[in-house]
């Protein structure tokens, strides 16, 4: 993505602790799943959080439209009972882009996750560059819809989890509807709702690059992991403090 190389914004999260007589924390969170991967992709996150006391909501957008990922992710948000922390993990980040300007949501969070603005597609972002390794692993299945290549999933998607885990989740993937990369951001929230950003360093099918790129153009604090495309199931415990963060 030589457009998003160029256009490269680096920075670091600096969260401090809440300062007296600041507002309670959030205690609700609402996690959106990417493309490639089902509500499950947020397991390990969803319990480190719940243990520490959050009530915490996974969607089980379908991956079929954008309108469909939309109305999955506003119907969660309907259900909180307070504000909440909306956060994305990769095709997710348009889906929270165009859900965020709910009245329940606090704060956006983007992992490893795009984040387009107002009038731009996946196809168009993607079309700025090279494709990257993972993205040239994204072909049609036997129905038409668009899925991770399982032979490929391993080493591209999640390359720092046991290979068995990892082809369980290849196995285990929802088929995104093409239509979904073409689908254009009317909304983009992240322009009115303060955001974070994990970026995983060594992503293959977002590259670190593009992702610094999108949490500097939202002014996103910005948490670095080195991980995979699957940080949110290899590395948890720093995905779920960064979110952690943002409640307070």
């Amino acid at each position: 993505m030589k457009s998003l190389i160029s256009a490269l914004m680096l920075g670091t999260a600096v969260l401090g602790a809440p300062a007296p007589g600041a507002a309670e924390p959030i205690r609700n969170i609402v996690l959106v799943h990417g493309a490639f991967a089902d509500e499950s992709s947020w397991d390990k996150v969803a319990v480190i959080l719940t243990n520490r006391g959050y009530t915490v909501t996974q969607v089980a957008n379908p991956l079929t439209s954008l309108a469909d990922d939309v109305a999955a992710t506003n119907a969660a948000l309907d259900a909180q009972d307070g504000p909440a922390v909306l956060v994305g993990h990769s095709w997710a980040g348009v889906v929270i882009g165009e859900a965020g300007n709910h009245a329940n949501v606090a704060s956006l969070g983007y992992v490893s996750a795009f984040a387009p603005d107002r009038g731009e597609s996946l196809t168009a972002l993607l079309s700025a560059g090279e494709p990257s390794e993972g993205v040239k692993a994204i072909r049609p299945n036997d129905q038409g819809g668009l899925v991770f290549d399982q032979a490929a999933f391993p080493a591209l998607f999640a390359g720092d989890l046991p290979v068995a885990e990892a082809e369980a989740m290849a196995a285990a993937q929802l088929p995104s509807n093409p239509a979904n990369f073409e689908a254009v951001a009317d909304v983009a929230a992240w322009h009115d709702k303060p955001s974070f950003y994990v970026v995983t360093t060594a992503d293959r099918v977002v590259p670190a690059a593009a992702q610094h790129f999108f949490a500097g153009r939202i002014g996103a604090a910005i948490t670095e992991i080195d991980a995979s495309h699957a940080g949110l199931v290899s590395r948890p415990e720093a995905v779920a403090d960064a979110i952690e963060a943002a409640t307070r």
